[in-house]
């Protein structure tokens, strides 16, 4: 049975995959119902807070019609000369009149005063005979404005008895007495009237509402859900057909790749070794064309030799990330570059972003080699939960990022986007004088065969061109 570098089963690959799939699913689902739990709170607090206000509202002007008509049919025609007067018989008739409002309708207090701010009547006799200053509305009224109705706690001087009461509903009115002469009556009555209609009210409608909402809500959900489901379903189609296109066209690199070494490159191998008994066995004045045919041909073999691993990477499954990465150790050696790779000991990995890691390290390295000029360059591979991140730094040149980049060394760009769209994120970092670091992050699903892909229309595009970290 084929493993993963972590040690995973293969089977478990395609296992974590569905599940993945079925939690981005159920993740997308929930991501929506939070929205739309959210958007019900938002329509739902500005609007309750628009019912009590419109209950409140329309709490008041019920206060002020039923004191405008208390005013005007029972207290206005009762404001005698004698009441006036303050007569013992005028104010009981008053007191009685009024007696059954005070027990049933809720008021709680009744005032009456004169044009010039003194209190006539009360149902508190010691404010009877009491003056106040007369304020601005009060003039106003007098002279016809319109009733006014307040929700709120008294704290005036002429509400000593009212000031611990709590939020009460205060309503002036106009009147007039028995003689014409205007006067201004006066009432408080409880605030719980105000609450209860503002709850009646906000009980009848926004329950409704919050359930029509929810409704319309589970109502897109069935839709949402299926778009989820079929987007994902074209999304794992799209990567199936990824997958087999790069599988050809890793099966036509590994044809190509052996082709190389096992034709081409043997057979100029062999004629090498044939030039070399040439030039031992041939005529002295043909040796100095031998020895540079043989040293040409030499050459061109290792290019060759250096295209087929440029081709076709290691076995990873076989050799394991480590070393793999060690491996590319000597076109640095060559170079008098040290290489320091840091891995963890326990590394889990599919093959799919052990290659991508590989690919990450392999075309960083190839930049160091040919264009750093760095005597150390280090390897660092991090992980984190689902989190793995690739680190390749060097102490060389460096070279400035806002500069354009040479015409041809598309390598790292290449590689940077299509990293960003396996979902993953990459940064080159760089400064004059102060090397270069090359940083590639992954989570646990990064579709590395869309890097692969990528890579290899690259491959065939630039052969075994690769750009450097300092020019891309």
């Amino acid at each position: 049975m084929r493993k993963f570098l972590g040690g995973e089963p293969a089977h478990a690959a395609t296992f974590d995959q569905g599940v993945a799939e079925r939690r981005e699913v159920r993740a997308a689902v929930a991501r929506f119902l939070i929205a739309g739990f959210a958007a019900l709170v938002l329509v739902a607090v500005p609007v309750s807070f628009w019912v009590q206000a419109e209950a409140e509202r329309h709490a008041l002007a019920n206060a002020r019609d039923i004191t405008q008509r208390l005013a005007d049919n029972v207290v206005g025609p009762l404001i005698t000369d004698q009441l006036l007067a303050r007569d013992p018989a005028a104010l009981e008739l008053l007191d009685q009149r009024l007696a059954p409002w005070l027990a049933e309708s809720g008021v709680t207090r009744i005032k009456v005063w004169d044009e010039h701010g003194r209190v006539v009547y009360s149902d508190i006799e010691s404010l009877i005979g009491q003056d106040f200053e007369q304020e601005e509305w009060a003039r106003e009224l007098l002279e016809g404005g319109p009733a006014t109705a307040t929700f709120e706690s008294q704290t005036e001087a002429e509400n000593e008895f009212e000031a611990d009461i709590g939020e009460l509903v205060e309503v002036y009115a106009r009147s007039a007495s028995a003689s014409g002469a205007p006067m201004i009556f006066e009432t408080y009555s409880s605030g719980d009237g105000v609450r209860r209609e503002q709850q009646a009210v906000l009980m009848g409608m926004v329950p409704p509402m919050a359930l029509s909402l929810a409704v319309l809500q589970l109502t897109q959900l069935v839709p949402a859900v299926r778009l989820a489901r079929r987007m994902q379903f074209h999304q794992a189609a799209r990567n199936a057909m990824l997958r087999c296109a790069i599988e050809a066209s890793d099966q036509e690199r590994r044809q190509i790749a052996s082709e190389l070494h096992d034709e081409v490159i043997q057979d100029l191998s062999g004629l090498a070794y044939a030039l070399e008994s040439e030039e031992r066995r041939g005529p002295l004045e043909l040796q100095p064309v031998f020895v540079n045919a043989r040293t040409m041909l030499q050459n061109n073999i290792r290019t060759l030799r250096a295209m087929t691993s440029e081709l076709y990477p290691p076995d990873l499954e076989e050799l394991g990330l480590k070393a793999s990465l060690v491996r590319l150790e000597a076109p640095l050696v060559e170079r008098g570059i040290h290489l320091t790779v840091e891995i963890p000991d326990k590394l889990v990995l599919d093959r799919d972003r052990a290659v991508l890691l590989y690919r990450v390290a392999r075309e960083a390295l190839v930049n160091v080699g040919k264009h750093s000029a760095a005597q150390s360059v280090g390897i660092r591979v991090w992980q984190a939960g689902q989190r793995t991140q690739i680190t390749v730094s060097d102490d060389g040149v460096g070279f400035n990022p806002a500069e354009p980049r040479t015409e041809g060394h598309l390598g790292l760009r290449i590689l940077g986007d299509t990293i960003q769209q396996a979902g993953g994120t990459f940064e080159v970092r760089s400064t004059p004088g102060a090397g270069t670091s090359v940083t590639a992050t992954f989570g646990v699903a990064a579709p590395a065969v869309s890097f692969a892909g990528r890579h290899a229309a690259a491959t065939s595009r630039q052969k075994s061109s690769v750009p450097s970290a300092m020019q891309a």
